[in-house]
């Protein structure tokens, strides 16, 4: 039996409504001629390549967007059934869907569940109606306490709750009662994001009038996530996530070790065969792509092969998302040279700074270092 592994993520582009900060490749209100021929080329683009991963098992899928349940089940369901066909699923796969509230009902819900997936990641982002409202949310708490709700009822044992922090109108306290409503509520994930003003987006042509937290409550709030989520049992375990014992998301910790996967539809990157690669976001340029055949070159957004330092670069740049960081025996046997003789010296203002942990075994960020990362790993990384 093969022991090669492999993650697959689906990108479904499809919402109910565009939130004024987000810069994911995601249209609203599509019409269903789009969404038909969107969901054929993306159900073609998976069975050509299914042959590149014969041998290969996968392990974990990932259905993204957008918002894949805003699909009609049975075109969902087609997905799930070519995914199966066309790949081998093991039967203790992590397979996540991402939903939004009041975008799931209990029938659908327990569809979810007889179709294979077993874990949901829910985008609550706040407690606070007033905050979902400045955010630009269509849905309220008690939208999603229904949705979440539902989907204990319907068997989903592993949810996770997507929450932010220095949002419009939010405070300190404001954002420790979402920790604490949802830890109440036993998800066994919690990812939390810091708001990003992407440019392109509402919020960052609108960003002078955005009664926006200032950048100590903004680390202030950072802060009270590390200690309150570890004090009620969950691992800080990668610089936005947080896990009860056994719970990391399999899927993402791909991701983060470099091992291998493939996505599929607009926006979607890969790292397979000694390649990364990512297709083309606009949902059109992607369809006509693909019912071209693909062989182009058109798909892609960007396409890199895997060269020595490359590799290296980005093993290190990932493998500092993660609490553990850097095993330097492990990095020693993969690159043939120790890891201090490349960073040591690179590291030190920040060791000093109490922004890393340097010691014989591994280098890693302490949560200070995790809050800054972007500014660390541009200092000590060759790109």
């Amino acid at each position: 039996m093969a022991n090669k592994t492999l993650g697959v993520y689906l990108h479904i582009p499809f919402c109910l409504s565009k939130c004024p900060y987000c810069d994911f490749c995601s249209i609203p209100d599509a019409d269903k001629r789009t969404k038909s021929r969107y969901l054929s080329a993306l159900l073609k683009n998976m069975t050509q390549l299914s042959p590149q991963a014969e041998g290969y098992l996968v392990d974990s899928v990932f259905i993204g967007g957008g918002t894949p349940t805003t699909l009609p089940p049975q075109d969902l369901k087609k997905l799930i059934d070519t995914l199966y066909r066309a790949y081998y699923v093991t039967e203790d796969a992590e397979f996540t869907v991402e939903v939004n509230p009041a975008t799931v009902t209990k029938k659908y819900a327990e569809l979810l569940v007889a179709w294979g997936v077993n874990r949901v990641s829910i985008g609550l982002q706040s407690a606070d109606d007033g905050e979902l409202n400045a955010l630009g949310r269509i849905h309220t708490v008690r939208d999603f306490e229904e949705s979440y709700r539902i989907l204990r009822d319907a068997g989903v044992e592993n949810i996770n709750l997507d929450l932010m922090y220095g949002i419009p109108t939010q405070t300190t306290e404001s954002f420790l009662n979402t920790l604490k409503y949802a830890v109440s509520l036993g998800p066994e994930h919690i990812s939390a994001y810091g708001l990003q003003l992407e440019p392109g987006t509402p919020f960052f042509e609108n960003r002078d009038s955005l009664a926006l937290p200032g950048e100590d409550a903004e680390y202030s709030m950072y802060c009270y996530a590390e200690e309150y989520l570890r004090e009620n049992g969950y691992e800080h375990y990668e610089i936005s996530n947080y896990a009860k014992p056994g719970k990391r998301c399999r899927h993402n910790m791909k991701y983060w070790n470099s091992e291998p996967y493939l996505g599929f539809g607009a926006a979607a990157h890969s790292d397979f065969g000694g390649c990364r690669y990512g297709y083309v976001s606009d949902i059109r340029a992607y369809t006509d792509a693909v019912e071209s055949g693909g062989q182009d070159g058109r798909i892609y957004a960007e396409r890199e092969i895997h060269t020595p330092a490359s590799t290296e670069t980005e093993y290190v740049m990932l493998r500092f998302r993660l609490r553990e960081g850097v095993d330097k025996k492990i990095y020693e046997a993969l690159f043939g040279r120790s890891f201090d003789s490349k960073y040591a010296q690179r590291l030190e203002p920040f060791e000093a700074g109490g922004f890393v942990k340097n010691d014989e075994d591994s280098c890693r960020l302490t949560t200070d270092g995790m809050y800054v990362s972007n500014t660390i790993l541009s200092s000590i990384l060759d790109f």
